[in-house]
């Protein structure tokens, strides 16, 4: 990012921000609430377009294109790069139909959808749980579950770039942990991860962390009260 400014109307949310993130790595933001860790991540991919009064100024380059220029198509962004929110959301079809959800709207072409499915779930660490109910409601899986669901369904296009918006936050410590391993294992397999959380398990799983306070980004070293960390 350079020079990145996002507006709520005329309350500004980010300010003058600049930043890189890495490929390859588990990045994570930190903060205290209202510090701009969740709209500095949806610019990554343009989901701010989506909030009534959000305005975004300055640049975000991503594969050495500027996400933000006139030729560039916000619904395509979406489609690179995966992102998870911090209520499990799945839609209210079968565990099926949620992941081929994506594949389906896009009409990509795929030989068998069988397979983009199962694919999916496994590289979500869900496969081995709900291949017997595929055909049953996403609805009925547990929080930890539901959360996977949607992981893999933002994992069916294979985005290199995955954000993840307090993952953990509505997760109990044992579905919240498995979480964790499983962006870790992601991180592994070549994925970029940017996560906002306020977990300090996530943060110890994070290959970088970067501050933000005031809509912007604290150097490294600067001092802060502990309790402005989280």
């Amino acid at each position: 990012t350079d020079a990145l400014r996002v507006y709520y109307g005329s309350a500004l949310a980010v300010a003058d921000l600049k930043m890189t993130i890495n490929g390859g790595e588990i990045t994570a933001l930190i903060g205290p609430s209202g510090c701009g860790k969740s709209t500095l991540l949806r610019c990554f991919n343009r989901m701010n377009d989506l909030i009534a009064g959000a305005r975004v100024e300055g640049s975000v380059r991503y594969q050495g294109v500027d996400l933000y220029g006139d030729d560039v198509d916000p619904v395509e962004v979406r489609r690179r790069i995966g992102m998870v929110f911090q209520k499990p959301n799945p839609f209210p079809k079968s565990i099926y139909d949620n992941v081929a959800y994506g594949p389906r709207v896009l009409k990509m072409k795929v030989d068998s959808m069988d397979d983009v499915v199962e694919q999916a779930l496994r590289r979500a660490a869900l496969w081995d749980e709900v291949s017997g109910k595929l055909k049953k409601s996403a609805m009925a899986l547990s929080g930890g579950q539901q959360q996977r669901v949607a992981i893999a369904r933002a994992l069916v296009n294979d985005p290199p770039l995955i954000l993840a918006d307090e993952p953990t936050g509505n997760l109990d410590s044992s579905s919240g942990f498995t979480l964790m391993e499983l962006l870790s294992s992601l991180h592994q397999a070549g994925h970029t991860v940017v996560v906002v959380t306020h977990d300090q398990r996530m943060i110890q799983f994070a290959t970088n962390t970067v501050y933000l306070f005031d809509g912007t980004v604290v150097p490294q070293g600067a001092f802060l009260p502990p309790t402005q960390l989280t």
